[in-house]
């Protein structure tokens, strides 16, 4: 990294912070200068992790499904730093099923972590930032533009993260509060949430091989090139970016 951070004085909270695409982002953005607090379930298996950037890391327990959370996490964010300026919604689950056979428990689980979680996520980043203005970043998925058979409760989720953002993004703008609003789109990235879901396959190395080769590029994503698009987002360097989905797929959508 050259120059000046690209997030300094910023504070930011990451949703699903814990793993994945989540915990790339959050090192990106504190190699980048920000404050960055982890909201996650899972933040105790991290604990005993030593990174270089840790010292500007943070973590906190959120369920995004749980609006009392939301509230807690981010009243202790304001307590702590005195701000919010990004808030990254990452939290994600999948299941897979198809629209004869998939649990209507597992397809509404779905759901409330993939878009209520994100709705929250919104409503709590507003109320905190409409005063000063900030970025809000929504993880969703080539899944929210293009469908597959046995991702119904998924593919669901995903778009509507899509439309969710782009109501929010026109919401701030009319107010004026100086708020962005952008999703972000990635195909198939090799994070243990994609492991989990090979694994499940009959024969997974098939499977992977297939994933990738489905792929114009040739393989499935890192965690850490999805996070740098969520920089270019968090940073002032996108401050007329709002409404928009970003689709980072290696070319898999524009087949």
């Amino acid at each position: 990294m050259t120059g000046a951070p690209r997030l300094a004085g910023k504070v930011a909270l990451v949703t699903g912070g814990a793993s994945g695409i989540g915990r790339a982002t959050a090192l990106r953005f504190a190699a980048h200068g920000a404050q960055v607090v982890i909201g996650d379930l899972a933040v105790a298996e991290n604990a005993s992790e030593r990174d270089a950037e840790q010292d500007a890391l943070t973590s906190l327990v959120l369920d995004v499904t749980n609006e009392a959370s939301w509230a807690r996490v981010v009243e202790e964010v304001e307590r702590r730093f005195g701000k919010l300026d990004v808030v990254v919604n990452g939290a994600g689950i999948v299941v897979v099923g198809d629209v004869e056979t998939m649990e209507l428990e597992a397809f509404r689980r779905v759901l409330a972590v993939n878009v209520e979680g994100v709705f929250l996520g919104c409503r709590y980043a507003v109320r905190a930032m409409k005063e000063s203005g900030g970025s809000i970043v929504n993880i969703s998925s080539v899944s929210g533009i293009i469908g597959t058979p046995n991702l119904v409760a998924y593919d669901a989720s995903k778009g509507a993260v899509r439309l969710l953002t782009k109501s929010v993004a026109l919401y701030c703008a009319k107010r004026r509060y100086g708020i962005r609003c952008n999703s972000v789109h990635p195909t198939f990235v090799d994070t243990p949430m994609f492991k989990r879901v090979v694994a499940g396959t009959r024969d997974p190395e098939w499977t992977k091989n297939a994933l990738a080769a489905a792929v114009p590029i040739g393989r499935v994503a890192q965690p850490e090139e999805i996070a740098d698009l969520i920089v270019y987002l968090a940073s002032d360097e996108s401050k007329f970016v709002t409404g928009s989905e970003l689709v980072i797929d290696g070319g898999l959508t524009a087949q």
